[in-house]
């Protein structure tokens, strides 16, 4: 069952609405895993910092059994990650962080 945790210091009037319900869809297709199973908290309005910038940004926690594979993998998974967030909360690639191998700018650090 995956969860994923996504906190922003967008507030929560800027979150685009339904967001969770479309986070929990690319969860299950970026995961290969049914959507009943995929369990997503988005918390807005957050005190937060990327590289040293409160500028709005954007941390993706992704918890999942038996998906978590090679770097490559999770390359890919990544970067569907990030395409989806930035699409959806309007940010950069390098005010995303997804810390599951730990990712960045799309990718994952193996690879930076």
């Amino acid at each position: 069952m995956p969860f994923v945790e996504l906190d922003t210091n967008l507030p929560a009037g800027r979150v685009p609405t339904g967001l969770e319900k479309r986070l929990c869809a690319a969860t299950a297709a970026i995961l290969g895993k049914p959507e009943d199973r995929v369990s997503v908290t988005v918390r807005p309005g957050l005190a937060m910092a990327v590289s040293g910038s409160a500028e709005p940004c954007a941390q993706l926690l992704v918890s999942s059994i038996g998906v978590v594979g090679t770097a490559e993998d999770n390359r890919g998974h990544s970067s569907r990650f990030f395409e989806f967030l930035t699409k959806e909360l309007q940010l950069g690639q390098d005010r995303c962080v997804v810390p599951w191998q730990i990712g960045k700018k799309g990718t994952v650090m193996t690879f930076l």
